[in-house]
């Protein structure tokens, strides 16, 4: 194989150049632009006035990320096409937030979302909920960062940290000054380049190898082809049932994975079916292995290196740039403004919120650190959200969904899931246990270099048997599907909650806007009659200073005297009528509207 620093030409670092120069550019002109408008809400919020088409391709790009880009063909080309069966629960995904969350959010005119949880519980369930997100998206931010600098590590010889660096900075010089609308225009352009450049190399890749048609067969002899695998093993790494299950716990909408995501491991194996470049050290980590099947494709065509490798830091840059403005969104609502008395003008807050920006761009660059030992880059993600994404989202669900979760019992239940998600997580991490791989070969590997033969075969394949021998000593706990451990800890975090909640006995009374649309009539008719009886009640125990009273009006055919509690009986149950009177004329002029 030839060097591969010298397959990225003139050409290629013009592309590549070119995407961020614009990324850049997009970046000082919403800052220029928008100088006058030198507020928190227009800079962290677009002003709350950017168009459905763009926003909709930046929260394409914001997750689509670098890391779907390199980690799901290497997913594909090692166990199979299994994990493309996850987006079968995207409809429910995408059911359950149009018609439950975002409804709730966007009455409240929410900056940060967590703020729903101190109107929902209190300021400590706010800041639990904050930390988790910031310390999620920090590190999120940084496998992000890592991912891309592999590819042109790759395709380059550069090293990573160069990579990352500039990465770095110009995600965080573009996002610092230009705001929420810098990030949503670099992700438009960014979608177009992420898209452009994958769609290239699949349909130049499978040209190469005689067509999808031979791509298919190829995969196909060697079962590569698993769309439905329904074992019912927690202990298999991508069942149907864990992708299903997993993926909406772990919020998989955030990985949306269409077929441009999966063909591209599916070349992968045509191409290196019979000379694995994992197994023969011709590429560092697997994360690479995309990459270098782009340098042997495309290398000798000036500039589609530069394009692919442009539409690799594409997604990184997406992602990134959302995540360093949310963080400072979050920062800046939920601690700074939740925990300090400071009076900022709106151009000091502003210039606060930039800092934050820089602040968090340079905190994911030095984390990159520890991205680099999380070993696959996919795998690690999912997990990450799986950790800390999913006892957080089960948190928001006790709060619209089960109305009588207090305060202690969201956060200890909340805290309950963390602590089960990380002893599990870092159990897996520390015992790293072995789930088998599809089949590979090296018989057939030829090059001036290095050199496979039958026992490096036989090798490899006793390998294998050796790790599944010793996996068989691991705890069990240890050797479920990653993509459990966010249904757990949501299940850990509701449990607990609802079972403190019912402990304590302290009753919750969320106002019906806190509860998701479903709940809400019901929660605003308890409420208009808890409010309604309690004001009776205490009405009648003032006024009344006798043991008994007369109720003519409510007694017409009753010649004695009414006792006190019967007189609060019967108004009682007039209010109450008096309620489901009105819900009834309520619904009638709602219908009447439609």
């Amino acid at each position: 194989m030839d060097h591969v620093e010298h397959r990225f030409g003139i050409a290629d670092y013009c592309v590549f150049g070119f995407m961020l120069l614009v990324s850049a550019i997009i970046g000082v002109y919403y800052a220029f632009v928008d100088r006058k408008k030198n507020t928190t809400s227009e800079f962290l919020m677009g002003g709350r006035s950017i168009g459905v088409f763009p926003v909709s391709l930046s929260l394409v790009a914001s997750f689509l990320s670098a890391i779907t880009l390199l980690g799901t063909p290497v997913e594909i080309y090692s166990y199979g096409t299994s994990y493309w069966t996850h987006i079968l629960i995207y409809p429910l995904i995408i059911l359950v937030t149009a018609t439950c969350f975002i409804p709730v959010f966007y009455k409240l005119e929410l900056t940060s979302c967590f703020e729903y949880l101190e109107k929902r519980f209190n300021k400590s369930v706010r800041t639990l909920g904050s930390v988790c997100f910031c310390i999620q998206m920090i590190i999120y931010m940084s496998i992000v960062l890592y991912a891309p600098s592999l590819a042109l590590s790759q395709v380059t010889g550069i090293h990573v940290w160069h990579s990352v660096l500039s990465i770095g900075v110009v995600c965080t010089f573009y996002t610092s000054i230009g705001g929420m609308k810098a990030v949503i225009w670099t992700d438009v352009f960014q979608t177009i380049m992420m898209f452009g450049s994958m769609l290239f190399v699949v349909i130049k890749g499978a040209l190469d190898m005689g067509g999808f048609s031979n791509v298919w067969e190829i995969n196909k002899k060697f079962d590569r082809i698993d769309f439905f695998n329904f074992d019912s093993s927690p202990l298999t790494r991508h069942s149907f049932w864990a992708l299903m299950i997993g993926t909406f716990f772990n919020w998989g909408s955030i990985y949306c994975t269409n077929q441009t995501m999966v063909q591209p491991g599916l070349v992968l194996f045509a191409r290196y079916w019979n000379c694995d470049p994992i197994s023969t050290h011709r590429v560092s980590a697997a994360d690479q292995l995309f990459p270098l099947f782009v340098v042997e494709t495309l290398g000798s065509i000036p500039g589609l290196s530069g394009l692919f490798v442009a539409g690799i830091f594409s997604g990184a840059l997406s992602t990134v740039s959302s995540g360093v403005n949310s963080l400072a969104a979050v920062t800046f609502e939920d601690f700074i403004k939740g925990y300090t008395n400071i009076n900022l003008s709106e151009s000091n807050a502003t210039l606060m919120t930039k800092l934050l920006a820089v602040f968090f761009g340079l905190v994911a660059i030095a984390l990159v650190a520890v991205a680099q030992q999380m070993g696959n880059v996919l795998n690690a993600a999912l997990s990450l959200f799986g950790l800390l994404g999913s006892p957080v989202f089960a948190l928001f669900i006790t709060g619209m969904f089960i109305p009588f979760v207090n305060s202690p019992g969201a956060f200890f239940g909340t805290l309950s899931g963390i602590g089960v998600s990380f002893w599990i997580g870092i159990g897996a991490m520390t015992t790293k246990p072995y789930h088998p791989k599809k089949e590979f070969l090296v018989t057939n590997c030829t090059s001036s270099n290095y050199s496979m033969n039958l026992a490096l075969q036989e090798s490899l394949d006793l390998h294998a048997i050796h790790l599944i021998n010793e996996s068989e000593s691991v705890l069990p706990i240890y050797r479920i599907s990653y993509m459990y451990y966010g249904v757990i800890a949501a299940f850990v975090t509701i449990v607990i909650s609802i079972l403190i909640s019912l402990l304590i006995g302290k009753k919750s009374n969320p106002d019906s806007s806190l509860i998701m649309p479903i709940i809400q009539k019901y929660i605003k008719n308890k409420n208009e009659e808890f409010k309604v009886q309690n004001s009776l009640a205490d009405s009648i125990s003032a006024s009344a200073t006798a043991s008994t009273i007369q109720l003519v009006p409510y007694a017409e055919n009753v010649s004695t005297p009414l006792q006190h509690q019967d007189f609060v009986n019967i108004a009682l149950e007039e209010s109450s009528k008096q309620v489901e009177n009105d819900n009834i004329k309520e619904e009638k002029i709602e219908n009447s509207k439609f």
